[in-house]
């Protein structure tokens, strides 16, 4: 009798271990499932003010289109880099005399804010702040009429200008380098009938990125600010962006889900387009991913308003600037 009690007692033990790391076995699981779905908690960044952002867009609308060789386009070129230089940037000038699709010259100017310059670990934010010659997109009559590019143009710069308001006010724990690239939209018109020249866009950032303001630069990633600031406006996946810098895209979009910005940041791919971080990409060899307003029911599958005469203030949104420069700020703000 003692010893089948003690058989017995054995076998409860046995049982009772089994069940216990049964137990403890199904908890472990379930906690690496929650850690895996999810994400680690992300650190809050300064609350971005698109009133703010706004008035930066309006200011440079204010000067009038801003084409090269133009007053309007120095004028606002100096206003860029004061500003810069207020928020506590280290400001690079770099002047340039690029050519058009059709030979002329164009007095360039990219203007580069650097902040904590002494760390390697870095993350470029950039976009352009010239704006298109031509209304060609619209009717015939304004075609050779310069647009306003409040939000071609402006809107990413005004947005990086209340970045750069904050990263004075508030360090991140990485260097950030913030560049506004001229002369990206001169490119050749659909009504030129001369003779056909290759990357006639984005020349202010493949100057830089042949010569850029800091040799052998390099950063983690880039994000490109474009026509961030349409109403009702949708970011999708755009297709040199996945290729060529998926996993910081896929960090941003996520971010911005998180944040409740999901009507904005569609997951889904949207269409691919020659701009800024494409030349960055190929010459720097810096993953860039382009936040651009992108529109699956137009023909050119841009804002309405591209390349018109409509692109002006009245269709900027407050809505549309917060979503992408929080994102953009809880972003940089979470890189260590």
């Amino acid at each position: 009798m003692q010893l089948l009690r003690k058989i017995f007692n054995l076998f409860y033990l046995l049982l009772a271990g089994i069940l216990l790391l049964t137990a403890c076995g199904s908890s472990n699981n379930k906690n690496s499932q929650e850690n895996e779905n999810n994400s680690t908690p992300l650190v809050k960044a300064p609350d971005f003010n698109a009133d703010s952002a706004y008035i930066y867009v309006k200011k440079q609308v204010d000067f009038g289109p801003r084409v090269p060789n133009t007053e309007a386009h120095r004028a606002c070129g100096d206003y860029l880099a004061k500003q810069l230089e207020s928020f506590g940037a280290k400001v690079y000038n770099q002047y340039a005399d690029l050519m058009a699709y059709n030979g002329t010259i164009l007095k360039s100017r990219n203007i580069i804010g650097v902040y904590n310059p002494d760390t390697k670990k870095r993350v470029l934010l950039f976009a352009h702040w010239d704006t298109r010659p031509y209304a060609d997109a619209g009717e015939e009559k304004h075609h050779h009429t310069p647009i306003d590019g409040a939000n071609d143009g402006a809107s990413g710069v005004g947005v990086l200008l209340e970045i750069a308001r904050h990263l004075q006010q508030q360090a991140p724990a990485i260097g950030i380098d913030i560049i506004f690239f001229d002369s990206e939209d001169y490119g050749t018109p659909d009504f030129y009938d001369g003779p056909y020249k290759a990357d006639t866009w984005c020349l202010g950032s493949q100057y830089w990125g042949r010569i850029p303001h800091t040799p052998d630069y390099k950063a983690r990633f880039g994000i490109l600010l474009d026509m961030v600031g349409g109403k009702n406006a949708t970011f999708y996946y755009e297709g040199y962006s996945k290729r060529t810098a998926s996993q910081p895209m896929q960090k941003i979009w996520d971010i911005a889900h998180n944040l409740g910005y999901s009507k904005h940041f569609i997951k889904n791919d949207g269409g691919e387009v020659t701009d800024d971080h494409v030349y960055v990409n190929r010459f720097r060899q810096i993953p860039c991913v382009d936040i651009i307003d992108f529109n699956p029911n137009n023909g050119e599958g841009f804002n309405p308003t591209w390349h018109t005469i409509n692109d002006n203030m009245d269709n900027i949104d407050k809505a549309t600037l917060q979503a992408v420069g929080q994102t953009v700020m809880t972003v940089i703000y979470n890189e260590k």
